[in-house]
C-alpha cells in the first residue's frame, strides 16, 4: 500500500474510530459494529461495513489515526462535551490542503453519527468540496470466530486493521453465510 494510501487509510480510521476514543467521548460498546459511509461525491455509490471492536482496538485506530495525521496536519482539534462532539482539521495532502469539520452526535454508547465537510485546494483526485455523512450502531456481541479488528469490507473480504497498515496479515474471504 502507498503511503498516499496509508494515510488516507489512517485519516478515515480516525474518523470512525475518533468517538470511540478521544479523550472526553462518551465510552463505546465493546462488540460488533455496523459502519455506514455516505457522500455526496459524484459516483460515490458509499459503503457499508462491519468491525469487531473492543477497548483496545479502538484505542490503537485512535493512535493509528492520530499518528498518520502528526507531522502533516497543521491543526487538529477535537472537543467532546455532553454526548456530541467535534473535530476540525487542515492537512497536507498529497499536495492538497485539506479542511475538514465534523460534527459528531451520540446516542448513548450504541450509536453515533459523524457529518465531516471537507474541501481540497487544490482540488485532489479532482474533488474540490464533499460532504459525508459515517453512521454507526453497535449491533451485538462480535460474531463467533472474529478477533477485535476484523472488519468486512462491502465485497465480504475480512481484514483486520491491527494489522492492515503494517500489511502483516493478507485479506482473508468472509465466512459469513449470507454474502
Amino acid at each position: 500500500m502507498s503511503a498516499a494510501a496509508r494515510v488516507a487509510v489512517a485519516l478515515a480510521l480516525a474518523f470512525v474510530a475518533l468517538p470511540a476514543v478521544a479523550q472526553d467521548a462518551p465510552k463505546l460498546r465493546a462488540g460488533q459494529w455496523e459502519v455506514v459511509r455516505k457522500s455526496d461525491r459524484a459516483g460515490d455509490k458509499g459503503m457499508r461495513m462491519t468491525m469487531c471492536m473492543d477497548d483496545a482496538m479502538q484505542r490503537e485506530m485512535w493512535t493509528m489515526g492520530m499518528g498518520a495525521m502528526r507531522g502533516m496536519c497543521s491543526k487538529s482539534d477535537v472537543r467532546f462535551s455532553a454526548g456530541r462532539g467535534s473535530v476540525d482539521l487542515v492537512c497536507n495532502m498529497a499536495g492538497s490542503t485539506m479542511r475538514s469539520k465534523a460534527a459528531i452526535t451520540f446516542t448513548g454508547d450504541t450509536a453515533y453519527r459523524t457529518d465531516i465537510d471537507t474541501t481540497y485546494d487544490p482540488p485532489s483526485n479532482g474533488i474540490a468540496h464533499a460532504r459525508t455523512l459515517v453512521e454507526s450502531r453497535w449491533l451485538g456481541a462480535c460474531k463467533a470466530g472474529q478477533q477485535p479488528g476484523d472488519m468486512v469490507l462491502p465485497n465480504g473480504t475480512t481484514i483486520n486493521m491491527r494489522n492492515a497498515l503494517g500489511g502483516a496479515q493478507p485479506a482473508r474471504p468472509s465466512t459469513d453465510p449470507k454474502r
